[in-house]
């Protein structure tokens, strides 16, 4: 009987394909181990820049693993079903959250309180499957005391439970906890991918699924929530005025504008307005190179051409440093409003590049 599961079954995963294809290996067929190299290890760590997709492919994973269909996951039986309505009752889900208990991306903890939580439902048996499976997003943001907490799961778990985690790097991972896991690295996807991803899946118009494939470097995900939301588009027109805007605007006009920027507590959108910017200055730079055909903004390529005429190759250079150090900067614990000052007082006066 052939198994259940082999490469060249096709998993709902945009890219990724060798990834994909050593988990496949590790899925067990109904009857047994059949035609699997190995069976699943009981922890992975996917590592990848933010929406790259390594929370996708570890639900694909869990979901191939609590499925009961011949080719897995089928998508159709009664467990990949919950698993889509994330109600399966051997599939846990573990986010970082901000005090009110609501999930965040970019300042959220993973706290202690969830790690026994965790410890306390690994002991428990499956309900319906062979597994009891965990997905735990962005464990760099989870204290100490979780990461101290989990270890011993990780050590020593019992033969059902499979834990899947996520990170953005090596360097933001406890050595003790990584050594512990399978590690499935990821890599951002070409922009034929994500643009192809866009057209089949989402319905994409065929410009804009080239924009935002261009725009997402390499990140699937970012690609798909621009897309899902309307106002994203306006958004970015605006921010991108803005940015020319600054370009003319005196020292006073400046420090008017950063007072408004640090005045605004969401970070996600401080560090989306920072990538924006910073790819529309490599834009810059590229023209300037004779590398048009691979700038991001391609819907504003008129302007990107004046500025790359105006401007100095220094003094683009110069600034994407500023901007690549000042969003360092803003990571850590620092005085965000003088970080923010730099930013924009550092940022060429249209009068010296005219």
């Amino acid at each position: 009987m052939p198994p259940a599961i082999n490469t060249s079954h096709q998993w709902p995963v945009f890219g990724h394909h060798w990834a994909v294809q050593s988990l496949q290996r590790t899925i067990p067929s109904p009857k047994g181990l059949a035609g699997v190299t190995h069976g699943p290890s009981h922890a992975y760590l996917f590592l990848g820049p933010r929406q790259v997709g390594k929370s996708t492919l570890a639900r694909v994973f869990l979901q191939a693993l609590l499925c009961t269909g011949e080719l897995r996951p089928c998508g159709e039986c009664r467990a990949c079903r919950l698993m889509a309505k994330g109600s399966h009752p051997d599939f846990r889900l573990v986010q970082p959250t901000d005090k009110s208990g609501a999930f965040d991306r970019l300042d959220g903890v993973i706290r202690a309180e969830q790690a026994a939580e965790i410890i306390h439902d690994v002991a428990l048996r499956p309900a319906e499957s062979q597994y009891k499976v965990f997905l735990i997003q962005d464990v760099h943001h989870a204290n100490d005391s979780f990461a101290n907490k989990l270890l011993k799961t990780l050590e020593e778990p019992p033969a059902h439970a499979i834990l899947c985690l996520t990170a953005l790097d090596r360097a933001s991972i406890l050595p003790t906890i990584m050594s512990r896991c399978q590690i499935v690295e990821l890599r951002p996807l070409d922009q034929q991918t994500i643009a192809r991803a866009l057209a089949e899946s989402w319905q994409a118009p065929p410009e804009q699924a080239e924009l935002l494939a261009r725009l997402a470097n390499g990140r699937l995900g970012w690609a798909v929530e621009q897309l899902q939301n309307v106002k994203a588009q306006a958004e970015r027109l605006e921010q991108l005025h803005l940015l020319w805007k600054l370009l003319r605007a005196d020292r006073i006009e400046r420090l008017g504008y950063t007072e408004q920027l640090a005045s605004n507590r969401n970070n996600q959108q401080l560090f989306g307005l920072l990538e924006l910017w910073t790819t529309w200055w490599r834009d810059i730079l590229l023209a300037q190179s004779g590398g048009t055909a691979a700038c991001c903004n391609v819907d504003q390529q008129v302007e990107i051409d004046q500025q790359a005429h105006a401007l100095s190759s220094l003094a683009v250079q110069r600034y994407l440093h500023t901007l690549k150090r000042i969003e360092g900067y803003l990571h850590h614990t620092v005085n965000t409003r003088l970080a923010l000052d730099v930013l924009i007082l550092q940022m060429p006066y249209w009068e010296e590049i005219s």
